[in-house]
């Protein structure tokens, strides 16, 4: 079986990048929140958190290419898709059960709906990637 192009090259780095800074983001917002008043909002704020242990397993596992880390990027991207459209629409259905946003309430407006287009961008490639054989690189003959 052929080997499948490296998740971190090219768009891929972007994606990474991307995914970095989000990683970063909701774990920040989750801190801030869970340190200053879980009390107001526990799941809200259980789920930031929730939120940002996915964004850093999608990273890290779109960082690296081997076989196991690409399985666990589709299951990384995957539930942070399922998450993303589960939490927005609950939190549109009844917003009182969200007092606090959230980085999937609402779908991530308050991201401008990264949140909810990232996992689909993330889908693709990692379906994109799974599909083309790598390019080979040829050397010049010897002479």
């Amino acid at each position: 079986m052929p080997e499948k192009t490296p998740l971190n090259r090219g768009f891929g780095r972007v994606l990474v990048f991307v995914y970095g800074v989000f990683a970063l983001s909701a774990s920040a917002r989750a801190g801030v929140q869970i340190a200053t008043k879980f009390d107001e909002a526990p799941l809200a704020f259980g789920l930031s958190a929730l939120a940002a242990l996915v964004y850093i397993v999608a990273t890290v596992a779109l960082a690296r290419s081997s076989a196991t880390s690409r399985r666990v990027a589709w299951f990384a991207v995957g539930f942070e898709l399922l998450g993303v459209l589960a939490v927005g629409t609950a939190s549109l259905v009844d917003g009182k059960a969200f007092p606090e946003a959230t980085v999937w309430s609402d779908y991530g407006q308050g991201y401008g709906y990264v949140p909810l287009v990232l996992p689909f961008v993330g889908l693709f490639w990692l379906w994109r990637t799974s599909r083309q054989e790598p390019v080979k690189e040829t050397t010049a003959a010897k002479g």
